[in-house]
């Protein structure tokens, strides 16, 4: 508490809190196909049909396999720390997005339906984030907690 009541004040969460939950899923879903994409890579290199001098980047399937991997965890991780209200997981959701979205313009040329929606969500998604994102962690405050730790937690 502090002596300004207007300070303590938390309004209540608006329905934009669902677009940052929705973009925490699609932050996670893409972890998960880059977790599959890095293990195929790893295993069995001749499952890609290109090899690794066909490229646009010239490196090897291990290389890329761990990239993708390494990339693929730190988007689940990145992924729920959103769902929670975590502030830098917010802003590396945003750069995500952001990274997205610089993505699929170059690739508008070759997907342009595909990168219009895309790119479409992941300006929605950034929005969400930067506009409502804390109201994730004023969720989180509400409710009780789930163990005798957690309310530390919670407190910072």
């Amino acid at each position: 508490m502090t002596a300004d009541p207007s300070a303590d004040y938390q309004p209540n969460p608006s329905n934009w809190t669902g677009w940052v939950v929705f973009g925490a899923a699609m932050i996670m879903l893409a972890g998960v196909f880059n977790v599959i994409q890095g293990l195929v890579a790893l295993l069995d290199d001749g499952y890609l049909l290109a090899t690794p001098a066909g490229l646009t980047v010239e490196v090897s399937y291990t290389v890329f396999g761990w990239v993708q991997l390494g990339l693929g965890v730190l988007s689940i991780a990145i992924g729920i720390g959103m769902m929670v209200g975590v502030l830098v997981a917010l802003v590396a959701g945003v750069i995500i997005a952001a990274v997205s979205a610089i993505v699929h313009m170059g690739m508008i040329a070759a997907y342009p339906a595909w990168s219009i929606i895309v790119i479409v969500f992941d300006v929605i998604v950034i929005y969400a984030i930067t506009t409502h994102g804390r109201e994730l962690r004023s969720l989180r405050r509400d409710r009780a907690p789930a163990y005798a730790g957690e309310k530390a937690y919670l407190t910072h």
